[in-house]
């Protein structure tokens, strides 16, 4: 592949930002019918919290298993099955009529999500070329914040008129618009790697590989904590009135496309610095999340800051895809699944402050001190440049 993009490109990125839609609305959408879900189910909001982390659990299972599995499966094939996968466990999640069923139908839909996410970044990256790939991967991942923007006040906004099973199904409807789009527009010939799974594997224990999962782990569990909390935080700290704030959770989505565009524009030019100024970005809008949360009239411009902090994701992606070797599937679909355990212990050590007492303050504390200990955890690795290498 060389650095000119092909001519396919534009539609075939457009056509797995469809399935970033579909996926950031799913895994946001949860958050903004948390109460809903909590009422329906006979179940706590924090309690509640634990759907949140059923989803992120899988998609930290799904990632490095379904990724080294099928990673010799040409691409295309790859990224239809997956969304096969992921329209049926939502609809499954619509069905649900119990906790327990609603915990494994969301485990279930997170299968399939960090991997078509680490496949659609590889076959992006392939199809513009190196000098291009952070832009090829912030456009795939567009599709997620423009999900944020518009697709989670949307299924929030459905959620609460027709109840939250409707959240699901809407999904699933985006699934098969993706479907349709990716047999069009995602070119074939693609192929998957021809590296054995084992030796696959054996790139989890390279040094920068492991730094780079364990910093989107810990550094980016800090968004989760207050994210995942948001709605109650907005109305029963802040008294937000409800019938607004599905339209202040569409700033998350604003801040999500403006960090992206920016993380994107310094990660193709200087990397390891934009991975640096991710984490220490981060720390500060978690800081002034903790100060400020309480001020109904700063509700939106703070979901805003938020969601800038998501950016952390595509220099990551990059970097894996740089230190990974041969091992480019399971690298970038790592990337995904370390997000997701940020994810689940964000909201799960969101839950636990917020179980003690401590308030909904504290989870922007906690998310500070997360961010922070990622920033050092990269910082003291001593990470260097790597040498070209196509993806």
């Amino acid at each position: 592949m060389t650095n000119r993009t092909a001519p396919s490109a534009p539609l075939a990125l457009f056509s797995m930002a469809v399935g970033g839609f579909a996926i950031g609305t799913t895994e946001f959408a949860t958050m903004g019918v948390l109460p809903e879900i909590a009422n329906g189910m006979q179940v706590s909001i924090p309690q509640a919290g634990h759907f949140i982390s059923a989803y992120a659990i899988g998609v930290v299972v799904g990632a490095p298993v379904l990724a080294v599995l099928f990673a010799r499966t040409p691409r295309k094939v790859l990224l239809l099955g997956l969304m096969v996968a992921f329209a049926i466990g939502n609809a499954f999640s619509a069905l649900a009529t119990t906790s327990t069923q609603l915990w494994w139908a969301r485990f279930i839909a997170g299968l399939p999500h960090g991997a078509f996410f680490g496949v659609a970044s590889l076959v992006g990256a392939q199809l513009v070329g190196h000098k291009h790939r952070a832009k090829a991967v912030a456009a795939i991942m567009m599709g997620l914040n423009v999900a944020t923007l518009a697709g989670v006040p949307l299924a929030t906004w459905i959620g609460r008129r027709l109840d939250w099973p409707a959240v699901y199904w809407l999904v699933a409807g985006l699934a098969a618009a993706c479907l349709l789009l990716m047999m069009r527009f995602v070119p074939k010939g693609m192929v998957g790697t021809e590296v054995h799974p084992m030796d696959e594997l054996k790139s989890l224990t390279r040094q920068p590989v492991v730094i780079a999962l364990l910093t989107g782990a810990i550094g980016g569990c800090g968004l989760f904590s207050a994210f995942s909390y948001i709605v109650p935080t907005l109305e029963q700290h802040a008294g937000v009135p409800s019938q607004t704030v599905p339209w202040i959770l569409a700033m998350f989505g604003v801040g999500q496309i403006i960090g992206s565009l920016t993380a994107a524009h310094f990660a193709d030019r200087a990397l390891l610095p934009a991975i640096k100024g991710c984490l220490l970005w981060s720390a500060l809008c978690l800081v002034i999340f903790a100060l400020m949360c309480g001020v109904q009239v700063l509700a939106a411009p703070l979901v805003f800051l938020i969601g800038t902090m998501v950016t952390l994701a595509n220099p990551l992606q990059i970097r894996l895809m740089d230190v990974s070797g041969e091992a480019q599937t399971l690298a970038a679909a790592g990337n995904h699944a370390s997000f997701n355990l940020a994810n689940a212990m964000g909201a799960w050590l969101g839950g636990l402050v917020l179980t003690w007492g401590w308030g909904y303050p504290a989870t922007g504390w906690v998310g500070a001190v997360l961010a922070l200990l990622g920033l050092a955890l990269f910082v003291g690795s001593r990470q260097r440049p790597v040498p070209h290498r196509e993806a």
